[in-house]
């Protein structure tokens, strides 16, 4: 992939929430075995992954093209927060982390400083990332549908 990458793209699991480190790592372990055995892909599809515990999760990480929004992928990073967020968002540890991570990718040059971001829904036909943590994103720096 080459970076930096103009977008980051936001997505929700869609799965059970995890908020311990124990709870997350197992989340992200069944993500990767889904992402592996059933749909047959090399690793976890996202870039990264937070769970409500505050922590990022590497899934392909900064440099390898994901498997989360066909359209953008090799021009993205992909970030998903475990769990559904179509009538909650996230709590303020997982979002501070996304905020840091964001941050991190821009200032390590992964990430364009002038980047966009967009919900999985203004990419694809998806109601990903939920409306509720859409509606919040919508308020962030860099937001454009």
């Amino acid at each position: 992939m080459s970076t930096p990458v103009p977008d980051v793209i936001i997505h929700h699991t869609e799965g059970a929430f995890c908020n311990s480190r124990s709870t997350c790592s197992a989340q992200a372990r069944n993500i990767q075995n889904y992402h592996m055995n059933t749909r047959k892909w090399c690793d976890i599809g996202y870039n990264f992954l937070i769970g409500e515990d505050g922590v990022v999760y590497e899934g392909r990480g900064w440099t390898t093209i994901g498997a989360h929004a066909t359209p953008v992928n090799p021009i993205s990073i992909g970030i998903s927060f475990f769990g559904s967020f179509t009538s909650r968002t996230p709590n303020n540890a997982a979002l501070d982390a996304a905020k840091k991570l964001i941050a991190c990718g821009v200032a390590k040059n992964f990430i364009k400083s002038n980047y966009i971001l967009k919900g999985h829904r203004n990419v694809m036909s998806t109601s990903c990332p939920g409306n509720s943590l859409y509606l919040l994103i919508t308020g962030w720096p860099h937001f454009k549908a």
